[in-house]
């Protein structure tokens, strides 16, 4: 098993691949990790801290599935940014799908931090993205 906790972590895809994605994430301590990038998806580890949030977006071509590893949120949806107008409360093991063009935000409600597996078809970020913080990845999207 790779250690994803720190900035030598490496994505596998698109060699095939097989890992316990739970522990994985739980170890994971980055914002975002890129742990596989094929053709056709790819899957992203992410750690929120405390009473933070992953932030309004939305993805105009890509389906996305996320999934509660270990933690607490509210998650967010809605037509357009500044009106994320329903809600569900998440808990460890609970899934979201979220089409392309949905504006969605999750948010951790827990008093740890919140661990998420999230699979992107097709995928969204570059083979090997690695965000530390929440600040490099809006940095990147620049």
């Amino acid at each position: 098993m790779r250690d994803c906790c720190n900035k030598n972590h490496y994505d596998t895809g698109p060699a095939p691949y097989v890992d316990n994605i739970k522990h994985m994430a739980i170890h994971n301590n980055n914002f975002r990790s890129a742990i596989w990038t094929g053709c056709n998806l790819q899957m992203t580890l992410m750690s929120i801290p405390v009473c933070e949030d992953i932030g309004p977006e939305m993805h105009e071509d890509t389906d996305q599935f996320i999934k509660v590893e270990q933690g607490f949120a509210m998650a967010m949806f809605g037509n357009c940014k500044c009106h994320l107008d329903r809600s569900q409360r998440l808990c460890e093991n609970d899934a979201i799908f979220v089409p392309a063009g949905t504006w969605h935000n999750i948010i951790n409600t827990g008093n740890t931090p919140l661990k998420l597996s999230s699979i992107y078809a097709p995928p969204n970020h570059p083979h090997g993205t690695i965000h530390i913080t929440k600040e490099d990845a809006e940095y990147s999207e620049y």
